[in-house]
Formats: C-alpha cells, structure tokens, sequence
C-alpha cells in the first residue's frame, strides 16, 4: 500500500477533514522546534536528540550550539556511539576517521588517511540551531530552504523582553498529535477534576465547557507571523458546566467557588505549541511543546512565563516555580494530560482512530486546528527525509 507521510493513501482519502494533518504522523518540515533547555548542554558537551525521526548530534563550541546529523557518510554508522573530538570545531567518525565541521558538515579531513578526493567536498547533514528564553531551538527541514524567523514558530508573548521562562521536559509514549489535542481539548479539563492545583491555587474549574456559537474560536493566520486558533473562553461564547449528570441525577459538582476563574483563552499554533492565558496563575503563562520525536512519542517540553522587571523578580520566580509551580502544576496537574495521551495511543496508533473518532460539538475547536495545520504547514515528513 503506498505510503504518504507514513499513512496509507486509502486513509487519507477517507478523512474530510485536515488531510495533511492527519498525514503528518512524524510531523511538519521546516519549523523550529525546542530540542533541550539550554543548561543542560555545557561547553564542548555533545548531546543526542531526535526530532521527527531524524537523530542528531548537538555541541555547544565558543558558547554556540551547532547541529550535525548523527550518521557518517562513509558507512551509516552514528557519530554519537563513540563521540571523538580531536579538534573543538570538529567530530571524527570512530569507525574510519572521517572527520566533520560542526560549522558547516564538511568533510574537513579523514585522521589516518592523508589523501582522498572526497575530503572538501563532501558533508554531513547540518542543522540550523538558535537559542532563546533557555531553550535550544533546532529547524528540521530541506537543505536549502529559506530558514524563517523563530518568531513564526512560537506563540505570541514568549520571545517579549520581559517574559522570563522556566520549565521541565519528559519523553512521553504517544504520537504528537494525540498530545496536541489532549491540551487543546476544551472538554478534556475533566480529567482534572481531582487535581492539586483546584485547592493549591483556589481554582475554578467546571467539568466542561460548552461553546456556544462559532464565535468560540478565533483563527490567527497572518503572513508574517505564527499560525494558530484561539479557543475564547468569554461569557458570550463559552458556557461552563459546573454541575454533573447522569440520567438526570447530579453526580458530581465542579468547583465554582474558585476565585481564580479560567483562562482568558487556549491557543495552539504550529508546528505544535499550546499557550495558556494566562495559567496556572493570573500573572503566569504556560507555554508547551509536543514535539515529534518518531511515530509513537513525543517530547513533552512544559514551560511558565512570568513578567519580570529586574533580576530580583526573576529570582524570586525561579524560587516560585521549583517550589511551587513545577511540582503542583507541570506535574501534578499535568500528569494527568500523560497519563490520558498514552491511553489514547492505542486507538490513533494504526491511523484508523482518525476515521473511527466520533466527535461531537465542544471538538469544533479541535478541527479548526487539524484544517490550520494541513493548509500552512511548510511540509510534512515522510520516510525518505529521515533516511
């Protein structure tokens, strides 16, 4: 059966809606994604990561991290099994000497061998690296296409001056997508029914939220900037369910009395990032990442902003965030999305789940998403771009 972007043709003719999305199973060519936080690659340490199926070398050399595809040209064999660096600027294969700039991929020289035509004028696979907010950004895409700016790649607020970022990152054993749609789910907060974080930070949270009008959502597509859908979570447009039924007997109650009220809105934008506004706290925001890591997981790579105006502030953060934030909201609210995306694995894992899913009206913010992402997306991976 021929295969497009690891998913049978006869499935994709089946999907009405978000084709491409759908298709892109190993995810979208030719955007930024976050790889690592920055303090976890030191001076002239190497790192391993796998993005969309595809595995590179990371090394910070001189303060900047540079990318090489993790394979020798000469025999296929990954550079990473037996890093060795006899020059800052450049790894040598274990196997046979072939020696690559970290610079520009190039095979620079063969150690042991002092003589080839091909020395000069072959190369590795490079990748272009930009670091900002203490993450490690890496572009995955065709050699030769126009790099855009990574501001098209994050959501709005993250890259502004005076956001300070701090955050966690975990392997998660369910494809990207699964994980895109479980943070976007409006319906899905009732997994959260039970959650620390009501109590920690005297939240309001209802069981569901009903939309109550195409007015619920808002699309964001301009040329220049980041591609993303809005779910508005405002009176006219938004009704919260507090109060639980079966059969018509009350069988479970949310928790109203909060007065920490919900979100101002949920967005998601490409290539796969959530924004919460503001949460788990009226002055904070969370920002995360579901990053491709093959067809099966994905990195879960969580992170809060806060405004700050001087070191003090920031300080003051970090000590919040560690304390407070990273164990009671990243975790232990945010565990419960895990736990739920690796549930639903199963189901997408052969793609059929994508023609068996019935959805119902609170999903609608979900297909804007899928028909965003299938019509601006710069490409999707298929199994010749990880060769």
């Amino acid at each position: 059966m021929e295969k497009t972007g690891f998913v049978s043709e006869e499935i994709l003719d089946k999907i009405r809606v978000g084709k491409e999305y759908v298709a892109a199973k190993y995810g979208f060519r030719n955007h930024w994604y976050p790889a690592l936080f920055s303090k976890d690659i030191a001076e002239d340490e190497i790192k391993t990561v796998e993005l969309l199926g595809e595995k590179i070398l990371l090394k910070r050399i001189d303060g900047k991290v540079y990318g090489i595809k993790d394979q020798c040209i000469h025999k296929g064999v990954p550079l990473s099994r037996k890093p060795e660096c006899y020059t800052k600027g450049t790894i040598s294969c274990w196997y046979h000497g072939f020696t690559f700039r970290f610079e520009d991929g190039l095979l620079c020289d063969i150690v042991g061998v002092d003589k080839s035509n091909i020395i000069g004028k072959r190369h590795v696979k490079t990748y272009p690296v930009q670091e900002a907010k203490g993450l490690v950004f890496v572009f995955v895409g065709d050699e030769g296409y126009e790099v855009p700016d990574l501001s098209r790649d994050v959501p709005p607020k993250f890259l502004d001056e005076d956001m300070a970022i701090r955050g966690m990152a975990r392997e998660i054993k369910s494809n990207w997508r699964v994980g895109a749609e479980n943070g976007f789910d409006s319906t899905h907060i009732f997994i959260h029914k039970d959650s620390i974080l009501i109590e920690n930070n005297d939240l309001a949270l209802p069981l569901g939220l009903v939309p109550t009008g195409r007015g619920a959502f808002k699309v964001q597509k301009e040329e220049d900037g980041p591609k993303g859908v809005f779910d508005l979570f405002e009176p006219e447009t938004i009704r919260p369910v507090f109060q639980g039924t079966v059969e018509g007997e009350e069988v479970r109650m949310g928790t109203p009395e909060g007065k920490n009220m919900l979100p101002h809105n949920i967005s998601i934008w490409l290539p796969g990032v959530l924004r919460v506004d503001p949460w788990p706290d009226p002055k904070l925001t969370q920002f995360e990442w579901y990053v491709p890591i093959d067809g099966k997981r994905h990195l879960y790579l969580q992170t809060i902003g806060c405004r700050v105006n001087s070191a003090e502030e920031e300080a003051q953060f970090d000590k919040e965030f560690e304390e407070r934030w990273k164990p009671v909201a990243l975790e232990g609210f945010n565990d419960d999305d895990i736990w739920a995306r690796e549930a639903a694995e199963d189901f997408y894992a052969d793609d059929t789940g994508w023609l068996r899913e019935q959805l119902f009206e609170p999903d609608g913010n979900i297909i804007e998403w899928r028909k965003l992402a299938s019509k601006y997306n710069r490409g999707i991976q298929t199994p010749e771009d990880i060769k």
